[in-house]
């Protein structure tokens, strides 16, 4: 008799348990990398058009966090050009902070690059005061900054990075 009375609850509770594991499981099927969202952003590139990084949503994104005066990142900027025209299957932004991390001001920045070589290819991104340099954690430059297409923030990398280390770092991100 007690078999029978245990049952039904017992029955009770794994109908109930299995409504609140349910809800976890549609949640974490979303998210296909480990690591948190991505801060989103909204800045101008230097031709004045508006970008946010949920435009890119359900694509990988490259960010390079860059400065003009920064002597590392110059030398790179042939590889990073190189890598913006292969048309990967990631997108490859770059953000500079104006008037902010001792980076020039907007007009200054975008006449400077305006004469630098092996740019063609290069998305620049302008974070006005540089709140997105410090939404993303930014010690240094350059950061390399590696999102899913999950719009999951998997890696973030101070220092020089080849391309092949890029395309290697996407390879094991979904």
């Amino acid at each position: 008799m007690k078999r029978l009375l245990a049952m039904p609850i017992l029955f009770l509770f794994l109908l109930m348990l299995a409504a609140c594991s349910g809800g976890q499981t549609s949640s974490s099927a979303e998210q296909m990398n480990e690591g948190k969202p991505a801060p989103d952003f909204k800045m101008a590139d230097l031709e004045g058009e508006t970008h946010e990084l949920s435009e890119y949503a359900g694509q990988k994104v490259y960010i390079k966090f860059w400065a003009s005066w920064c002597s590392i990142c110059l030398s790179g900027m042939n590889e990073l050009n190189e890598l913006a025209g292969e048309e990967p299957d990631f997108e490859v932004l770059t953000i500079v902070s104006p008037d902010s991390n001792a980076e020039k001001s907007s007009d200054s920045f975008a006449k400077w690059f305006e004469g630098a070589e092996n740019t063609s290819n290069i998305q620049v991104l302008l974070d006005e005061g540089g709140p997105a340099f410090d939404d993303y954690g930014v010690i240094g430059y350059p950061t390399s900054v590696y999102i899913g297409s999950d719009g999951v923030m998997v890696k973030s990398q101070t220092g020089h990075v080849s391309n092949e280390q890029i395309y290697e770092t996407f390879e094991n991100i979904k």
